[in-house]
C-alpha cells in the first residue's frame, strides 16, 4: 500500500499513536499512551491550535495580514505558530519566564515575537502573563486575542478529534482517561464526548502539587492557598473559564521531583522522551493503576516531547540543583556544595580563558557565578 502523501503540514495534526505500556509498574490495570508529541508541531496543543484559527477564521475575527496574540506555556504557541506561519498571521506571544529555553528558541525560530514576562505572579497582577496579553490585544491594531483559556473552539478541538480517537483505538474498550488541566480543554472535551458516547468511563486529573486543582475536585472550593511548582503547562490558581471539572471524580497532586522522575523512567524503560506535563500525568496513572482492586484499560497522555526540556529534566546537574536527584552524603560542608569539583560537576573558567568564554559557559549551563 503507498504511503500517504500530504498537502501541508496542518494536514498532519491529530490521528496519533497509542502505544502500550510494557516496563513500568502497572498494577493489575493495560496502561496505554496517546503520543501527542507525534504531531507535527511536537505537542497536543497542534489540535487547538488549528481549531482557535480556524474557528476565528469562519467568524471573521482575523483578518488577512493580521496578528494573534496569545498568553501561553508554550506548547499552544507552537500550535499557533504552526499554523500562522501556513497562513500568513504574525504571532505576538506572553509567555511566564519559568518556560525553557528550548520552546523559546523553537518560538522564535518559527517567527513568533516573544514577549516574557513574570511567573511569580497571580491573576490581577499587571504583569501576570494572561492580563498582559489581554492588554496588548487591547493596544494592537488588527489583532486577535486568541484567549485559549476562554475560547470554546479549545474544548471543541479534543471533543471532535482526541476522544473519539482513544474511543476508536481502544476497541471502545477503556475504563478510564488520566488528564491534566491547563486551559482545561483537553478535560472539558473529553468530559463532553465520554459523557455522551460511554458515560461510565472514569475521568482522573492529574495535577501538579501546589495548583489548586486537585483540591477543588476534592473539596468543590477553590483554596486561595497555592504554591510553587516547576512542571510547565498544567496547574493553575484560578479555574479556567471552558474547565469543566464536573465529571472529574478523583485527583492527584503530583510533587516535581516524581513528576521529573517519572519522565526520566519513562525515557529508560520504554523508550518515549517526553515532557514535564507527560510526568505528572504518568505518575498520576500509576497510582491510579496501582489503586486498583481489578483489572482496568487506562489511557493517558505523552503531551509533548521531552527534547524541548533537556536542560532541565534530562540534565543531571539541573536535577542535582534541584534536589530531584540524591547524591551520596558525607556530613560535612561537601554536602552543599551542588556542583562537585571533584566529580567533574562543577563549572569553572580558567584565569588565562577569555572573559567571552566564561561568559558562554554561563550561558549554556545556565549559572549566574562561575568559579575561577
Amino acid at each position: 500500500m503507498p504511503a500517504q502523501i500530504y498537502g501541508n503540514v496542518l494536514e498532519m495534526i491529530g490521528h496519533t499513536p497509542l502505544v502500550a505500556v510494557r516496563n513500568l509498574d502497572t498494577g493489575p490495570c493495560r496502561l496505554f499512551l496517546k503520543l501527542e508529541n507525534q504531531n507535527p508541531g511536537g505537542s497536543i496543543k497542534d489540535r487547538i491550535g488549528l481549531y482557535l484559527i480556524q474557528a476565528a477564521e469562519r467568524d471573521g475575527r482575523i483578518k488577512p495580514g493580521g496578528t494573534l496574540i496569545e498568553a501561553t506555556a508554550g506548547n499552544t504557541g507552537l500550535g499557533l505558530a504552526l499554523v500562522a506561519a501556513q497562513k500568513g498571521y504574525r504571532l505576538l506571544l506572553v509567555i511566564p519566564d519559568k518556560m525553557s529555553q528550548e520552546k523559546i528558541f523553537h518560538l522564535k525560530a518559527m517567527g513568533a515575537q516573544i514577549v516574557l514576562t513574570r511567573s511569580d505572579v497571580s491573576k490581577g497582577h499587571p504583569e501576570y502573563y494572561r492580563d498582559l496579553a489581554e492588554r496588548l490585544a487591547r493596544e494592537t491594531p488588527n489583532c486577535f486575542y486568541v484567549n485559549q483559556f476562554g475560547n470554546p473552539a479549545n474544548p471543541q478541538a479534543h471533543e471532535d478529534t482526541t476522544a473519539p480517537e482513544i474511543w476508536e483505538q481502544t476497541g471502545q474498550d477503556l475504563d478510564a482517561v488520566v488528564c491534566g488541566v491547563g486551559t482545561g480543554g483537553t478535560l472539558t472535551g473529553l468530559s463532553r464526548f465520554f459523557l455522551r458516547t460511554a458515560p461510565d468511563v472514569e475521568v482522573v486529573l492529574a495535577d501538579p502539587a501546589g495548583s489548586a486543582f486537585a483540591g477543588y475536585v476534592r473539596t468543590g472550593e477553590l483554596s486561595t492557598e497555592h504554591g510553587a511548582w516547576l512542571v510547565e503547562g498544567i496547574g493553575g490558581d484560578s479555574l479556567p473559564p471552558v474547565a469543566d471539572f464536573s465529571r472529574v471524580r478523583s485527583a492527584y497532586s503530583i510533587p516535581d521531583a516524581e513528576a521529573f522522575l517519572s519522565c526520566r523512567e519513562l525515557l529508560a524503560k520504554e523508550g518515549i522522551i517526553a515532557g514535564t506535563s507527560t510526568g505528572t500525568l504518568l505518575a498520576a496513572a500509576l497510582r491510579y493503576c496501582r489503586e486498583q482492586p481489578t483489572p482496568k484499560r487506562v489511557v493517558t497522555f505523552v503531551c509533548d516531547s521531552g527534547n524541548k526540556y533537556l536542560s532541565k529534566v534530562y540534565n543531571d546537574y539541573w536535577m542535582v540543583d534541584q534536589g530531584f536527584i540524591e547524591r551520596e552524603r558525607y556530613g560535612d560542608l561537601r554536602d552543599l556544595i551542588a556542583r562537585r569539583h571533584w566529580e567533574h560537576a562543577a563549572v569553572t573558567v580558567n584565569a588565562t580563558e577569555p572573559v567571552l568564554a566564561a561568559y558562554r559557559r554561563m550561558k549554556l549551563y545556565d549559572v549566574s557565578q562561575l568559579p575561577v
